[in-house]
């Protein structure tokens, strides 16, 4: 994040960050790949309950984990041990060239966090849930696939395009009005900000002064850049020579938004069905991209009914 204490963005910073304390969270900072990586993450603390299941979120391209998870933190952290890493180049994670390779795929991504989980998860925890939203969907994914259904129990794929496709992308280009992905994604002026939020919900806000959008770029969008470009560009969804969709073992909620304008609903009734038999799909009406932001009730209710275990009957 940048430096700068002052400002819209860095206000807004501090609430999100203090919704995370206040739901019991600890930030930490785990080296892994012998120091070459580090990821930060908000977690359970030191001696929470060991009867609570442990739950993965896995925020979407963009800011940190903080902004895009801190109407569920709360929730959840009644009901399960929470961590909530920022991917790598994101937030405080980062990485050498050399521990990833060339490229840092959404696979990369997936065995850092797979990395991660094994440093603050006790092997007697038990089987972990993942949820991830947009690009933590992709990532979501490979950890489900990576750990496979001995470690990973439950998996959510939220507003994640699991096929997406060259196709996709230009359709995704020309409702933006944009020639790149990476320009669409990582907005460096208010114009460009101010058309990703509406791409991003059903019902943006109808004005924003333009004055607040250049402080959300600044404090968002100008660290990492040129790695996050490379992190759109390293995406192996729809290059069949690197990817290649297969059911999961576990089994899989996919929930959407009905207005979705990045990843269209349609996808989403693709990726239910090549997904297999232990999916299903749900639906969150009137949202766009963000239904845990646009219909957080909803959304964190769906999360729930899916992730807890039905109660047992006495009879």
């Amino acid at each position: 994040m940048p430096s700068s204490t002052f400002g819209f963005a860095a206000l807004l910073d501090a609430y999100f960050r203090s919704r995370f304390s206040a739901a019991g969270l600890v930030q930490a900072t785990v080296p892994l790949d012998g120091g070459a990586t580090t990821m930060q993450c908000w977690r359970f603390p030191p001696g929470a309950s060991e009867e609570l299941p442990v739950l993965v979120l896995l925020h979407g391209f963009g800011p940190p984990a903080t902004w895009q998870w801190r109407r569920q933190v709360g929730p959840l952290s009644r009901r399960f041990r929470l961590v909530v890493p920022d991917l790598l180049f994101f937030g405080g994670s980062r990485t050498s060239a050399a521990a990833v390779g060339s490229e840092c795929s959404e696979a990369r991504q997936a065995e850092a966090v797979a990395k991660l989980i094994g440093a603050v998860v006790a092997p007697s925890a038990g089987r972990v849930s993942v949820v991830g939203t947009s690009y933590g969907g992709f990532v979501a994914y490979h950890v489900a696939r990576l750990l496979g259904a001995e470690a990973v129990e439950r998996v959510v794929i939220a507003s994640s395009d699991l096929l997406k496709g060259d196709a996709d992308d230009r359709a995704l280009l020309a409702r933006g009005g944009a020639e790149r992905v990476e320009d669409l994604m990582l907005p460096r002026t208010p114009d460009r900000m101010r058309r990703l939020m509406e791409l991003a919900y059903h019902r943006p806000r109808r004005f924003t002064p333009a004055f607040v959008l250049r402080d959300l770029v600044q404090y968002l969008y100008s660290e990492n850049i040129e790695e996050k470009k490379e992190l759109i560009k390293a995406i192996s969804l729809g290059n069949k020579d690197k990817f290649q969709l297969t059911p999961l073992p576990q089994q899989v909620l996919v929930l959407w938004g009905e207005h979705d304008q990045i990843f269209p609903i349609e996808k989403a009734f693709q990726v239910t069905r090549q997904l297999g038999a232990n999916v299903r799909l749900e639906i969150l009406k009137n949202t766009g991209h963000m239904p845990h932001e646009e219909d957080t009730k909803k959304f964190n209710e769906a999360l729930l009914n899916f992730l807890l275990p039905a109660p047992t009957s006495s009879l």
